[in-house]
C-alpha cells in the first residue's frame, strides 16, 4: 500500500533498524512490547527495514514471526536483500537471487575464512571462530534456541568472532586485521570479520536508490540501535535512536541535533521513541479522507 504520508504530505518515512537488543529484547529475542507500535506504522505505510548483523537465513524466518515484508540489510551491512514489490525497477547494481534483488557490499564468508585461518598460528588463542562452534556452544553463548542458532550459523559475507583476549589486546588485534584488508566491527557479543561495507553504508545505498524511484518525494530517515556496529547507520539517518540496553551504555556519537536516546529497554524503548517520533495523529486528517 502507498503511504498515507505520501498522500497527505509527498513524503515518506524510512526507519531502519537493529534487531538483537532493540526491536527485540536482549535476553529473550521477543518483540511484544514493540508489536502495536509496529503494527501501527505498517498499517499506514511506513517500512521497517531490519538492519542487523544477522543472516539472510534468520531473517527470513524472522520478517514471518514480525510480519514484515519489506527489504532487509544483513552481516552489518554485507548485502541488502529487496522484494520484488518494494520498488518499481530493478535497483542499480543488484542481482536476483533467492526470490530478491541482492546487492552485496563485501566478499564471501569463504574469503574471510581463509585470512583467519592464515593469522591463527599467532592469534589463535584469543578468539574462537563461529565456524569452529558446535551448535551447543552456539545456544551457550547467543541464548538462541538451537533451531535459531542453526541459522545463524548459516553466514554468507563474514565470520563473528568470540573475543577472549584483553581489550588492549582486541585493539592491537583490530589494528593487525584492518592492515591486512578486514573491517572489523564489535556487535552486542561478537567481533564480526567482514569487508569494507557498515550497516551506515547500506542504509544510505538504498536510500539513494529509493530516491531514484520516487522523485518528487522527500525521504526521510530514522534509524535506532543499541551498539557499536550501530554507529554508522545512527550518524547518517536524518533521524537517531538509541535504545537503552541493560547490559551496556549507548553507543558514542558525533551527532547532537536529532539525537534521541530512550529509558526504556529494548522493544519498549523502541515504542517509547517512535510513539514520539510518529505519533497516530500524524494520520488522523488522511484517514478520515480515505
Amino acid at each position: 500500500m502507498q503511504s498515507e504520508l505520501i498522500r497527505k504530505y509527498n513524503r515518506q518515512v524510512l526507519i531502519f533498524t537493529d534487531l538483537d537488543g532493540t526491536l527485540l529484547d536482549h535476553y529473550s529475542y521477543e518483540h511484544e512490547d514493540a508489536k502495536v507500535c509496529m503494527e501501527r506504522l505498517i498499517g499506514h505505510g511506513i517500512p521497517i527495514i531490519p538492519n542487523t548483523s544477522k543472516t539472510f537465513a534468520e531473517l527470513l524466518e524472522l520478517r514471518k514471526r514480525l510480519n514484515l515484508n519489506g527489504p532487509f540489510i544483513v552481516e552489518n551491512g554485507a548485502a541488502i536483500f529487496i522484494n520484488k514489490n518494494f520498488l518499481p525497477e530493478k535497483p542499480r547494481g543488484a542481482v536476483w537471487q533467492d526470490g530478491f534483488w541482492v546487492k552485496s557490499f563485501s566478499s564471501k564468508r569463504n574469503y574471510w575464512l581463509g585470512l583467519i585461518k592464515k593469522i591463527a598460528p599467532e592469534y589463535g588463542h584469543l578468539f574462537e571462530s563461529f565456524v569452529d562452534m558446535t551448535l551447543e556452544r552456539i545456544v551457550e553463548l547467543t541464548g538462541l534456541t538451537e533451531e535459531d542458532a542453526l541459522l545463524s550459523s548459516q553466514r554468507q559475507f563474514g565470520e563473528p568472532l568470540l573475543w577472549k583476549g584483553s581489550e588492549d589486546e582486541l585493539e592491537k588485534f583490530i589494528l593487525m586485521l584492518r592492515r591486512i584488508g578486514a573491517h572489523p566491527v564489535k556487535g552486542g557479543r561478537f567481533l564480526h570479520i567482514g569487508g569494507d561495507c557498515s550497516k551506515g553504508i547500506a542504509l544510505a545505498w538504498l536510500l539513494r536508490e529509493y530516491q531514484r524511484q520516487h522523485k518528487g518525494v522527500t525521504i526521510s530517515t530514522i534509524a535506532l540501535g543499541d551498539g557499536k556496529n550501530d554507529v554508522s547507520m545512527l550518524e547518517i539517518a536524518d533521524t537517531a535512536v538509541r535504545i537503552a540496553s541493560p547490559v551496556h551504555k549507548p553507543p558514542e556519537l558525533e551527532r547532537t541535533l536529532k539525537l534521541y536516546t530512550s529509558n526504556k529497554l529494548g522493544p519498549k524503548g523502541w515504542t517509547e521513541i517512535l510513539d514520539q517520533l510518529i505519533p497516530e495523529s500524524v494520520f488522523f486528517s488522511s484517514s478520515k479522507k480515505n
